[in-house]
């Protein structure tokens, strides 16, 4: 599968990536479908100590023993949580971030993380100090590079203008195309990857697209009504049967997209997701034709 530079790093990362997320609390099951993606050529996973309280990290980390040097693998920080209650607050202080990287390597059984991402955050934030810890944990060698996971534009261009980040992990798909308005040209000019999570718009772009619209559509999506995605739903199919690659390679059609996050729950669905030629890509005419018959969103709120 083929492969980008992540930002200025030297890390390499295959053009889809595992999103963990969704994985579930079957760790038999978790990990097959894990290896099955790493069969596949995908060579990034994406994580979070959030997910599941920690168990995702263990989780991943069980299914890697013995492959880490063949897998880039990214975490995220700053919801300071308990696992026992079940609950959690926004934390991106200096202090949590340091003391955190030290359970998610315990529970990654790993002594490095290759991408190491501040999961969330506002204007509010002291992102002095935030920025501090994640440069420190990078001169002690405990992450390779680090970033943000954020939809928010103001919050990314304080990143932009204050760190040396590689990368910015964002909601992006042909239901929301936010980021084209305000993030992605800056990122793509200051050579900061975005990882494009999202991809499917919750499977209403997948191949169960119909399915999906009636189960999460029904109250609409961003400025899109119910009767709006499926129209848009019957206009894509008559592009194509295979919805999935369409929305995939929409995305990756942008210069700044160095890889799309895609969650998956079963080996069906990172099969679908990986038998794509994203070598090929889809031609200009198509490109400007699916901008043409969907809505140039813009951020509202979340900003």
């Amino acid at each position: 599968m083929q492969k980008r530079r992540l930002g200025s790093s030297d890390i390499e990362i295959s053009a889809i990536t595992l999103g963990c997320m969704s994985l579930g609390t079957d760790k038999a099951k978790a990990e097959e479908i894990i290896n099955i993606a790493l069969d596949s050529g995908i060579n990034h996973l994406d994580t979070a100590d959030l997910y599941n309280f920690g168990l995702n990290e263990e989780i991943v980390g069980n299914a890697i023993k013995g492959k880490r040097n063949q897998i880039v693998l990214t975490t995220k920080v700053g919801n300071h949580f308990n696992k026992e209650t079940k609950d959690w607050f926004w934390d991106p202080s200096k202090a949590y971030i340091q003391s955190e990287v030290k359970e998610s390597l315990r529970r990654l059984q790993t002594d490095y993380i290759d991408f190491y991402m501040l999961h969330g955050g506002t204007l509010d934030d002291p992102i002095d100090e935030t920025i501090e810890a994640f440069e420190e944990l990078k001169q002690e060698g405990v992450i390779r590079a680090y970033g943000i996971s954020s939809i928010r534009p103001n919050v990314i261009r304080e990143y932009v203008n204050k760190s040396s980040i590689d990368g910015v992990m964002t909601q992006y798909s042909l239901l929301d195309r936010r980021p084209e308005e305000e993030t992605l040209e800056l990122l793509y000019k200051h050579n900061i990857s975005v990882l494009a999570r999202g991809p499917l718009a919750k499977g209403m772009l997948s191949k169960l697209g119909k399915t999906q619209i009636e189960m999460k559509g029904t109250n609409g999506y961003l400025d899109y009504t119910y009767q709006e995605i499926k129209e848009l739903h019957q206009n894509l199919t008559l592009v194509t049967e295979n919805l999935n690659e369409l929305a995939l390679q929409y995305v990756l059609k942008h210069p700044a997209i160095t890889s799309v996050v895609f969650g998956a729950s079963s080996i069906e669905q990172v099969k679908e997701n990986t038998l794509i030629d994203f070598e090929k890509g889809i031609s200009d005419q198509l490109y400007e034709h699916l901008k043409s018959i969907t809505k140039a969103n813009k951020y509202a709120q979340h900003r």
